[in-house]
């Protein structure tokens, strides 16, 4: 892929804390304009991944570019395009909401006073209440709120919707985050880290499975859902024995039979009808159930 086509190349990297790697030889490319889902278990690299790209941490081997810059050598112009939301929210405890907001705009050229009134709004936030008294959730809303407001080229969460409640989790994802991106089609990018996978189904266009720092699966949502299966099939008598060549998991409950398969769909649907089952069925995967198909 064309570099000026990327919103973040990761190549080869490499980073380790005392106690071992953390991320090991990751290369990912992010482009322009998709929502991109970063996937693993705790303890799988993702924040350690983000950090590298915000200069947070330097790599220890490979290299990261956001829209083709080095985050190390143009850091102010990196983050003067992207707004980032950590996992671990704070601000000052004595600053009100809106104090808050307001000193976050003096840091920015753009400012979306009619989105902030909107998001403060949905999410029923007094903005005369002090900071320090907000829950956890409310200080991740206000992050949030603080992210989308400039109108970034792009937006890095890292675990994004932890805190909030499912309805207003679910109104953030397919509301707030679907009407940043649709604001400027094509412009736009996220890099969302998280385990929430099911609430971002509808926005993921391509994901990373990681696992101990390693990538593990780099596939398009849509492509995902093509070659990852899951096959149903109902005997007369007990399932049989078979063994299914190519089948990642196998299941057998009595008379039925449960296949996951990737990529090898229409080769065992062919082989069961060949059993004559009673009824048989497949369905794509949803992209939880290939993480958690990949990782087990």
């Amino acid at each position: 892929m064309n570099a000026s086509n990327l919103a973040i190349e990761i190549n080869n990297l490499s980073y380790a804390y005392s106690k071992g790697d953390a991320v090991h030889d990751l290369t990912i490319q992010v482009p322009r304009g998709k929502c991109y889902g970063l996937f693993g278990r705790n303890g799988a690299g993702k924040t350690t991944t983000m950090k590298c790209l915000l200069n947070l941490l330097r790599p220890r081997g490979g290299s990261v570019r956001v829209f083709g810059l080095d985050p190390n050598k143009a850091e102010v112009e990196v983050k003067s395009k992207l707004a980032y939301v950590p996992d671990a929210v704070a601000f000052y405890p004595w600053m009100s909401v809106r104090e808050t907001l307001d000193y976050l705009a003096s840091f920015r050229s753009h400012w979306n006073r009619d989105t902030e009134g909107d998001l403060l709004k949905r999410f029923r936030l007094d903005a005369s209440q002090k900071t320090g008294g907000l829950s956890k959730g409310q200080k991740t809303q206000v992050a949030l709120i603080a992210a989308i407001c400039p109108e970034p080229e792009l937006l890095l969460l890292d675990e994004p919707t932890s805190g909030l409640d499912p309805i207003v989790r679910r109104e953030f994802i397919e509301t707030v985050i679907g009407a940043y991106q649709e604001g400027d089609p094509g412009n736009r990018t996220i890099f969302v880290s998280t385990h929430l996978i099911t609430e971002f189904e509808g926005l993921i266009d391509e994901f990373t499975i990681m696992d101990a720092g390693r990538a593990v699966l780099t596939l398009g949502a849509d492509q995902a859902r093509e070659r990852y299966q899951k096959i149903r099939a109902r005997f007369a008598q007990a399932a049989p024995a078979n063994e299914f060549k190519g089948a990642m998991h196998t299941r057998r409950n009595g008379r039925e039979l449960e296949l996951i398969v990737n990529g090898e769909g229409p080769r065992i649907l062919a082989e069961l009808r060949s059993l004559s089952p009673e009824s048989l069925t497949s369905e794509a995967l949803t992209l939880e159930e290939v993480f958690v198909a990949t990782l087990k």
